[in-house]
């Protein structure tokens, strides 16, 4: 994350800083230094760079340094590979050796400095590529390739190591890929496929190979990135070039460590912004599998909640297996937009149609009935006694014979149905091939998307391989799962992107009024007292309760009448972070005795506890409505996070809560309130009002404000309670825990 973390630092010098160059690399917008309208308030980018790696994947001219023909060489089988993939893509390969006149008949360059012409891209077969970066530079070199292992997957040494080859790469000015990545970018692609392509970005080459091998089913694949250990080009960097290629239709990635969350977050902007798919396999949902990713990649997995919620914000689709992910990254890169978001499901077996349409069902597809006047028409062909209603059950015989290709096609005229899916169990020819070729035959006809689950464990019958597999219609899946994963993906990705708005255009460029009146409020290293984090609110506009910080018992006395009775006192320090457990809260005072006396406890459990008060806060009482928690942590790998949820003592036994990484809309706010699974609190319950859910909103992005400009002066921001009134009557922090960093 760009910026700084030292205290009370202005954001216009954090900004100036980063511009810079002062503590991390300068960042660079659009192939340029960025200036300060390329960057947010707290200096981070706005937006993505992508580099320009069509010089990587189609180079004119290629060097293989520690080129080998020798028999029984790790590096004799490399070379051979790349001089056939130079081939391929029509470059020009030299080989660099110091001890050889030619490599396989090619004549050979001691060193980089001796090539015949400057060339695009160098492919390092050597055990340590630090001492050659220096080579690469002076012989002006856009690109390299590192092999070697032994970096940060190892440990401290490896990432340290890793460190100093990251940095001569800068100095150098050339783009690598790797350390420990793999030959995957020189494989052979299929090159008599048609349509939309599908570019695949991978950490573990073998977690590719299963997308890879979908070319034999007839999908097209046009890239593989394998990215290694990211010292330098990461999954960000390939997100961002491939989302700008006109024919790839998805990308697909197998991420198990990111390297910079911001810059994920902009390639997934950017690819958002062009509607291009990204579905990607995420490992580290558990804490075995985030330690076995870490010692992988040597990077950090950060804390999967954020993840998920961060792929989410912008529309990646995030699948738990390898199969899922060729599936969904298939039917995306394939299908058009839908012309309806309706689901019809039609099989020859109401066993089959009722199984799956509760599948479907339960995973949130739409399946709407269908009109009277469309079952109707369908009963022309299906007996009156089966249902027509969705699932659509034919009874099997009309499958055989003319009847079959008019009810698919009365399907898909509907125009509230957008998707046709229909589930084969199992072969039964002749009636198989016959939908088979019917599903075909329509499909090529229609704009709509028409899936087919095909059921039989063999999968060598010509209705499937040759039939379904022979159309690049069809969308052809072999499980229910994996088909509904699938639709479901492709309906909310093309909503996604219908409705996108970047929230980097709106993301504030300078600091508002509210920043600079906090400033005195800061103290480094500290935590505030309950009574400065709440001025710290109201800097920002956030409601807090009438009252006052006192100092004697009389002073409390006062404060009572001038707040209004019943109150609430509250011992008020920066030691204190959970006042309730230790007796130093008192609600529900209702007069002037009481006052004193609550005043004289508090400040004598204090006394006791050795707590230093800067005095103590008497406060309106609040007590209709319902309580939620606002709040922002750090992340790892995405600094600042928002979080909502609900609040009081439920904020800790059920943990209900919801994750946004800023910046965000006001309609990603109220998703967020969508996700709890007590939202129905807000609502109202048990003949409750429903709450002021705008004001709720309205905090939640007011939090973010500060996230946004304070976020690297705040370790840890926390709203709870915040009451949140009955609709109309806005919202109120009753307590605040700000930690500085």
């Amino acid at each position: 994350m760009l910026g700084s973390t030292h205290g009370t630092l202005t954001t216009d010098s954090r900004r100036a800083r980063v511009i810079a160059c002062g503590e991390q690399p300068s960042p660079v917008v659009h192939g340029r230094p960025a200036d300060v309208d390329d960057l947010d308030v707290s200096g981070r980018p706005l937006y993505a760079d992508t580099p320009d790696l069509d010089r990587f994947f189609r180079p004119e001219s290629v060097a293989v340094v520690g080129a080998s023909d020798a028999e029984g060489r790790p590096n004799t089988g490399i070379t051979r590979q790349l001089i056939a993939w130079a081939e391929r893509v029509g470059a020009r390969l030299h080989p660099v050796h110091p001890t050889r006149q030619s490599v396989f008949g090619i004549p050979c360059s001691p060193s980089l400095a001796d090539l015949p012409e400057q060339v695009d891209l160098a492919v390092l077969l050597v055990g340590d590529p630090l001492p050659v970066i220096g080579e690469l530079a002076e012989a002006k070199v856009k690109f390299a390739v590192a092999f070697a292992s032994g970096f940060a997957e190892t440990g401290a040494e490896g990432a340290a190591a890793q460190a100093h080859l990251a940095a001569a790469v800068r100095r150098a000015g050339l783009r690598l890929l790797g350390p420990n990545t793999n030959l995957n970018a020189f494989e052979k692609f299929r090159d008599d496929l048609d349509g939309p392509a599908i570019a695949l970005i991978t950490q573990s080459g073998h977690q590719g190979r299963p997308v890879f091998a979908m070319q034999e089913l007839g999908v097209r694949l046009s890239h593989w990135a394998p990215t290694g250990n990211e010292a330098d080009l990461e999954t960000a960097d390939f997100i961002s070039y491939f989302s700008e290629q006109p024919e790839i239709g998805a990308i697909a990635c197998y991420v198990e460590g990111l390297k910079d969350g911001r810059s994920f977050l902009l390639a997934a902007d950017r690819a958002a912004r062009r509607g291009v798919p990204v579905v990607a396999v995420k490992v580290g949902r558990t804490e075995t599998g985030a330690r076995t990713a870490a010692s992988h990649t040597g990077k950090l997995t950060g804390a999967d909640t954020v993840v998920d919620a961060a792929m989410r914000q912008y529309g990646v689709i995030r699948v738990d297996g390898l199969d899922e992910l060729q599936d969904t990254a298939a039917l995306l890169a394939r299908a058009r937009a839908p012309r309806a978001e309706g689901v019809v499901v039609y099989s020859i077996s109401g066993g089959t149609g009722a199984h799956f349409a509760d599948l479907a069902t339960a995973a949130g597809l739409p399946l709407p009935s269908l009109s009277a006047l469309k079952q109707a028409e369908l009963h022309q062909w299906i007996p009156e006694y089966l249902s027509v209603t969705n699932p659509v059950d034919n009874g099997g015989h009309p499958v055989g014979d003319w009847r079959g290709r008019k009810i698919i096609d009365a399907i898909l005229a509907d125009p509230e149905v957008g998707v046709l899916i229909c589930p084969i169990t199992g072969p039964f020819p002749p009636m198989s091939d016959k939908l088979a070729q019917d599903l075909v035959d329509a499909a090529e006809q229609t704009d709509k998307l028409v899936c087919v689950v095909w059921g039989s464990p063999v999968g060598t019958e010509a209705a499937y391989r040759e039939t379904l597999l022979g159309s690049s219609k069809v969308a052809t899946f072999r499980t229910f799962a994996n088909c509904i994963t699938a639709v479901r993906a492709y309906l909310d990705h093309h909503r996604f992107v219908g409705a996108y708005r970047s929230p980097f255009d709106e993301a504030p460029r300078t600091p508002s009024p509210s920043f600079r009146k906090t400033q005195a409020l800061m103290r480094p290293g500290q935590q505030l007292s309950e009574h400065a984090a709440k001025q710290l609110l109201r800097a920002y506009g956030i409601r807090v309760p009438r009252e006052q910080l006192v100092t004697s018992a009389a002073a409390a006395v006062r404060a009572a009448s001038l707040v209004g009775y019943p109150v609430v006192m509250k011992a008020s320090g920066a030691q204190i972070a959970h006042k309730t457990e230790l007796g130093l809260v008192k609600i529900g005072l209702t007069s002037a005795s009481q006052v004193r006396d609550a005043y004289r406890e508090l400040t004598d459990i204090a006394r006791y506890e050795g707590i230093s008060l800067d005095g103590v806060l008497v406060c309106q009482m609040v007590e209709r409505g319902v309580e939620m928690v606002v709040g922002v942590t750090h992340d790892q790998l995405f600094g600042p996070t928002v979080t909502v949820g609900l609040g009081g003592v439920l904020v800790e036994v059920l943990r209900d809560a919801a994750v946004r990484v800023p910046p965000f809309g006001e309609d990603q706010a109220r998703g967020m309130l969508g996700e709890l699974r007590g939202r129905a609190l807000l609502e109202g319950v048990r003949g409750g009002p429903p709450v002021d859910v705008d004001a709720l909103v309205e905090v939640v992005m007011r939090v973010q404000r500060m996230a946004l400009e304070l976020g690297d002066d705040i370790a840890e921001l926390d709203i709870n309670p915040l009451m949140v009134l009955p609709r109309g009557q806005g919202a109120v922090a009753l307590d605040a825990l700000v930690v500085c960093r």
